[in-house]
C-alpha cells in the first residue's frame, strides 16, 4: 500500500470520562477505497471513536492523522474541511424543517445573497434520487418515518462529497430492500475511492460488503482480521468468549390468557384485529414495514385512540386510551424508539429504572428515595447494566445498556405482559443474548411477552406462535413448528382484505439473514 492510499490513520488513541476508560490505546487505519468494519459489543468504544474523528471529543493521548499529516479535530467544521462526513445512528435531523433544507442544512446554495431555494431542492432531489428514496424534498422531516429519516440522513452525508464516510449502524432501522440499495451506494463509493469506516452488528454483512475488520473490546483494539473471516471467530473476538446458540429459547409451560384483543379497528389503519397471548408463552409479530405492527400495540398499550373492539388483561377490559389503566392492569411497552419514547436522556439511570413505580414508592407525597435506590442497585446488578454508577445519565449510556434499563424499569414494577417493538434494533449480538435470555426469564415466571420484530431470523428463534399482519390485519397464524421465512413472508405479502378502509401498504420486506 503506498502513503497515497492511506485516507487516515488512527495511533493509541486514549479517552477517559468520569469513572470510564472509553479507549485504551486504540489503532486504526483507513485505505482509500475500501469499507473498513469496525466491530464491537455496545460500550466496546465504538462511538467514541468516531465522536473523534467527527470532532465532537478531542483524545487524551495518541493522535489522528489524515493524508499522512498529524491534524487536530476540534469540531464538525474541522472534520467537514478534512473530508470526513458521519451518519450517525441516532439520527441529526431538525424535525421543523424540509429534507431539502436538512440536506444543506449550513450550506444553502445563494443567489444575489438570498437563498436559493430552487436549486437547493433540485440538488436535494438528485440526492435522494441516488440513494433510491421516494421523498419530496418539500416534504418536513417530521413526517417521515425512520427508515426514511436513515436515507434522508444518507443523502445529508453524500452532500458533503466526503472522502471519508463513517456510517454508524446505517442498516438497523432498513429493510431487506432497502439495505439492498443502500450496498450498492456503498460499493459505488468505493469504486470512487471514497474510505468508508462501517459500523454494524449485523454480523453477515460484513462479508457481503467489507473488506477488513477492526475488533474493539472493553476500548482496546483486539485484532485486524479480512472481512472474510468466519461469524463465530469474529463473535469470539468482540466479545471474548464463544456463543453456542444465537435464539437460546426456552419453552415454558403455557398458562391462561393473560392478554385478550377482540376485534381492534382503527379506519384507515387496522383493522378487526384479534388474538391472545398467555402466560409463559412469547408471540412475535412479523409483517412488511406500513402492516400496522407497531399502531395496534400502541392502542393496546393504551397510548393511540382506537374505533372499535377491546383489550382485555386477565379478563377485564381496558378503557381505551388509558396508558395509566394499562399499566396499573400490569401491561409494559418497550417502544422502538427507545430514546425518544422509552427514557429521559438527561436523567439518571436510578431515575430511569424508577419512572414506572415513582407513583407506588410516593407515600404522602414524599418517594421513598432509599427503596428505589436499592430496586434500581438490584435491577441494574441483575441485568449487567455497564455503567459508571446509578447516578450516570442514561444519554452516555450505549445502545444495549440503555435498552437494558428501558427493559429494567418494567421488571421493577412487576409487569404481566411486556410488548417489545424491536427489542435488539442497534444492538450486539452480545446484548442480544442476554435480552433473549430475559425474555426466558420472563416466561418462565409466568408473564407473557409480545414481541414486534422485522428481523425474521429473531422472530423465528424467539417466539412460541407467530402472528403475521397484512395491510392493517392478521393475516394468519403459524406454530413455531410451522413458521418459516418462506411461510411468514407468504402471508406478509398477501392481501387479507379488500377493505377500503385499509389501504394502508408497505412495500419494504422485513429483515431475513
Amino acid at each position: 500500500m503506498s502513503n497515497a492510499d492511506e485516507l487516515l490513520r488512527i495511533e493509541g488513541i486514549r479517552k477517559t470520562f468520569p469513572g470510564v476508560v472509553a479507549l485504551d490505546g486504540v489503532d486504526f487505519e483507513l485505505r482509500r477505497g475500501e469499507v473498513h468494519v469496525l466491530l464491537g459489543e455496545n460500550g466496546a468504544g465504538k462511538s467514541t471513536l468516531i465522536k473523534m474523528l467527527s470532532g465532537a471529543y478531542t483524545p487524551d493521548a495518541g493522535r489522528i492523522l489524515a493524508g499522512g499529516k498529524e491534524v487536530r479535530i476540534h469540531g464538525a467544521q474541522d472534520s467537514e474541511r478534512l473530508g470526513i462526513a458521519t451518519i450517525y445512528q441516532e439520527f441529526n435531523l431538525v424535525p421543523d424543517l424540509t429534507v431539502a433544507e436538512n440536506i444543506f442544512l449550513g450550506r444553502q446554495p445563494r443567489r444575489l445573497g438570498m437563498i436559493d431555494r430552487k436549486r437547493m431542492e433540485a440538488d436535494a432531489e438528485v440526492l435522494l434520487a441516488r440513494v433510491g428514496v421516494n421523498v419530496s424534498p418539500h416534504a418536513r422531516v417530521r413526517e417521515l418515518g425512520i427508515a426514511r429519516l436513515q436515507m434522508v440522513e444518507i443523502a445529508k452525508a453524500l452532500s458533503l462529497n466526503a472522502r471519508v464516510l463513517i456510517m454508524d449502524e446505517p442498516t438497523a432501522v432498513l429493510t431487506s430492500e432497502e439495505v439492498d440499495k443502500l450496498f450498492a451506494i456503498v460499493r459505488k463509493l468505493r469504486e470512487d475511492g471514497v474510505g468508508i469506516v462501517f459500523i454494524t452488528h449485523h454480523l453477515e454483512e460484513i462479508a457481503a460488503l467489507g473488506d477488513r475488520v477492526t475488533v474493539i473490546r472493553d476500548g482496546k483494539s483486539v485484532g485486524q482480521v479480512p472481512a472474510s473471516t468466519p461469524e463465530d471467530e469474529l463473535v469470539r473476538l468482540m466479545v471474548g468468549r464463544s456463543i453456542e446458540q444465537q435464539y437460546p429459547r426456552e419453552r415454558a409451560d403455557r398458562g391462561a390468557a393473560l392478554l385478550s384483543v377482540e376485534g381492534l379497528t382503527r379506519d384507515g389503519v387496522f383493522h378487526d384485529v384479534s388474538f391472545e397471548v398467555h402466560a409463559g408463552e412469547v408471540v412475535g409479530v412479523a409483517g412488511l414495514v406500513g402492516a400496522g405492527r407497531t399502531e395496534v400495540v400502541r392502542a393496546v398499550f393504551g397510548a393511540d385512540p382506537y374505533d372499535k373492539g377491546a383489550v382485555k388483561v386477565g379478563g377485564s377490559a381496558l378503557p381505551k386510551y388509558d396508558v395509566n389503566a394499562a399499566m396499573t392492569a400490569g401491561i409494559g411497552l418497550i417502544p422502538e424508539d427507545r430514546k425518544g419514547q422509552g427514557l429521559v436522556l438527561d436523567a439518571s439511570v436510578e431515575e430511569n429504572l424508577g419512572l414506572v413505580t415513582l407513583r407506588s414508592a410516593t407515600r404522602a407525597g414524599l418517594v421513598d428515595l432509599k427503596g428505589q435506590r436499592e430496586a434500581a442497585a438490584r435491577i441494574a446488578g441483575q441485568l449487567g447494566v455497564r455503567m459508571a454508577g446509578l447516578g450516570q445519565h442514561v444519554r452516555t449510556l450505549s445502545g444495549g445498556n440503555q435498552q437494558k434499563v428501558v427493559i429494567g424499569k418494567w421488571l421493577l414494577a412487576d409487569t404481566k405482559v411486556l410488548i417489545l417493538d424491536e427489542p435488539t434494533r442497534g444492538i450486539d449480538v452480545g446484548a442480544k443474548v442476554e435480552i433473549y435470555q430475559l425474555i426466558n426469564e420472563l416466561t418462565a415466571a409466568g408473564a407473557a411477552v409480545l414481541m414486534i420484530s422485522s428481523d425474521l431470523p429473531e422472530v423465528l428463534g424467539m417466539s412460541d406462535r407467530v402472528l403475521v399482519m397484512a395491510q392493517g390485519r392478521i393475516a394468519g397464524e403459524l406454530s413455531a413448528d410451522e413458521a418459516t421465512q418462506d411461510s411468514v413472508m407468504a402471508l406478509a405479502v398477501s392481501n387479507p382484505t379488500t377493505d377500503p378502509t385499509t389501504d394502508k401498504t408497505g412495500t419494504e420486506a422485513p429483515r431475513g439473514h
